[in-house]
């Protein structure tokens, strides 16, 4: 889907640029970043939920599996997004 708003500027003047700055991290370097600065984290996410969607569409996951096996867990494993970071 593309936003009217952004339709014909890809890459030039104006066009969405997204940056995730956590994208070249590791989940250890994050933990220990949390840890050492204190920061609180979801009391959820140490019963399992360690990927948070919507209500319904949440569930915990169990040790060994991948963070995202618990949201949208009905459907296929290659379908796991609702098409909002496309």
């Amino acid at each position: 889907q593309v936003d009217p708003a952004f339709e014909g500027l890809d890459g030039g003047p104006g066009s969405l640029a997204k940056w995730n700055p956590l994208s070249n991290v590791s989940g250890t370097a994050v933990w220990s970043f949390l840890r050492t600065m204190d920061v609180p984290v979801n009391a959820l996410h140490f019963k399992g939920y360690v990927s948070i969607g919507c209500e319904p569409c949440t569930r915990a996951v169990l040790p060994g599996q991948h963070e995202r096996e618990g949201r949208w867990w009905w459907e296929d494993a290659k379908a796991k997004e609702c098409g909002l970071h496309k």
